[in-house]
C-alpha cells in the first residue's frame, strides 16, 4: 500500500504463515499418511476428463526422529507448463510442514528487500506456502492413484 508516496514495509504474517504450515500438514497427512513407516513414493495422477494434466509425486528424501523431508514434484506435466519442484520440511511433533526449497532456491527468508537482485517477492516463503497447500488441495479434490499401464 502507498501512502503519501511512501510504501508501507512489509510485515510477516505470522498467523497466517502458522495456519498454512499446518494445513499443509493436515493434506500431506490425509496423501501420505504412512510416511514414517513405509518411505516409498506415492503418484497422484491429475486429469480433467480424458486429458493428464499431471502426476503429483511425493517422495520422503531425509527421515529423522521429529521431520521428514519431502520432495513434491509434478511428473507428466503439459509441454508448455513449467515443472514445479518443491522441498518441504515437515515437522511432526509441531505438526507442521514448509517449503523449504523451490526450484533451486533454498532455505527462504520471512522477508526480502524489494527489489532485490533475485527478484524474490517480499512475501516468497509465505506465497510458497499457499501455494503447496492450494496443489495438495487439488490433489485431494481431484487426484486419484496414479498407475502406469504396461
Amino acid at each position: 500500500m502507498v501512502v503519501n508516496g511512501v510504501r508501507d514495509r512489509y510485515r510477516v504474517d505470522l498467523i497466517g504463515l502458522q495456519a498454512a504450515c499446518e494445513a499443509n500438514y493436515a493434506r500431506l497427512m490425509r496423501l501420505l499418511p504412512e510416511m514414517r513407516k513405509q518411505p516409498g513414493p506415492r503418484r497422484i495422477a491429475v486429469t480433467q476428463g480424458d486429458q493428464m494434466l499431471g502426476v503429483l509425486t511425493l517422495e520422503v528424501i531425509l527421515d529423522c526422529p521429529y521431520t521428514s523431508t519431502l520432495r513434491v514434484r509434478q511428473e507428466h506435466s503439459l509441454p508448455w507448463l513449467p515443472v514445479p519442484e518443491l522441498q518441504v520440511q515437515v515437522y511432526h511433533d509441531a505438526r507442521m510442514a514448509e517449503v523449504v526449497a523451490a526450484e533451486h532456491a533454498r532455505r527462504f527468508r520471512s522477508i526480502y528487500p524489494y527489489p532485490n537482485t533475485a527478484m524474490h517477492q517480499p512475501d516468497e516463503k509465505a506465497q510458497l506456502n499457499v501455494f503447496l497447500g492450494e496443489w495438495l488441495s487439488h490433489c485431494l479434490a481431484c487426484g486419484h492413484e496414479y498407475a502406469e499401464v504396461r
